[in-house]
């Protein structure tokens, strides 16, 4: 039995055991009320983007945003080690909880997809390795997402992301700014950002969930 002395000069008693349940609970109570950080991940095996988005009452504040830089390494497996090192420094900085990483564009060089394939599975594994619950998107989905047109230019959603975030974002940081759409990207795909309305299945379901939307001249 452990004692503690109080203020009043009285003394409680409690168990080894229920001051390590108070803790624990203490610790968990914390980590529930904190707010909710998304990492995002442009994955490439010559610059890698990402960024830190946070959640909090529904605003959405850029925590972090950059690159990751591997041109100067000249072997694969040295570009994939520090993929997996940076990740996990990112992920131990900032806390996230979850992972959205842009999926591979498949194109004709199969060398490169193999390459591109591999540096986002080891960011994926590094954010396993973390406990982050992770989602894949397209870059189309991305677009889709962010700016309502699946063929946008990265201008376009860049310039999209700055207005939603209120923030100048430099053309400078693309491969970051992807990274940063990926985040968004998951953010408005698991959240309801129509203010609370009911979510329906089709335009048809929509409209019966919400007659008031309903135009009569």
């Amino acid at each position: 039995m452990c004692t503690f002395s109080v203020f009043n000069s009285q003394t409680l008693n409690f168990s080894i055991s229920q001051f390590l349940n108070f803790s624990n609970s203490q610790t968990l109570f914390k980590k529930m009320t904190k707010p909710k950080r998304i990492l995002g991940v442009d994955p490439g095996t010559n610059v890698l983007g990402y960024a830190v988005l946070e959640i909090e009452n529904k605003k959405l504040k850029l925590i972090n945003i950059g690159v990751v830089r591997m041109k100067h390494l000249k072997e694969h497996a040295e570009k994939l080690r520090m993929i997996y090192e940076q990740i996990g420094a990112i992920i131990e900085m900032h806390e996230p909880t979850q992972l959205a990483i842009e999926a591979p564009f498949y194109g004709k060089n199969v060398q490169s997809m193999l390459k591109l394939g591999r540096a986002q599975g080891v960011a994926m594994a590094a954010a396993l390795a973390h406990g982050l619950l992770i989602e894949e998107y397209s870059p189309k989905k991305i677009k889709q997402s962010v700016t309502g047109n699946g063929n946008a230019t990265k201008l376009q959603v860049s310039r999209m992301l700055g207005t939603i975030l209120n923030k100048d974002l430099s053309e400078e940081m693309e491969d970051a700014t992807d990274a940063l759409g990926a985040a968004v990207c998951h953010y408005f795909q698991t959240s309801s950002v129509l203010g609370g309305m009911k979510k329906s299945k089709g335009w048809a379901g929509f409209l019966k969930d919400n007659p008031n939307k309903i135009w009569k001249p």
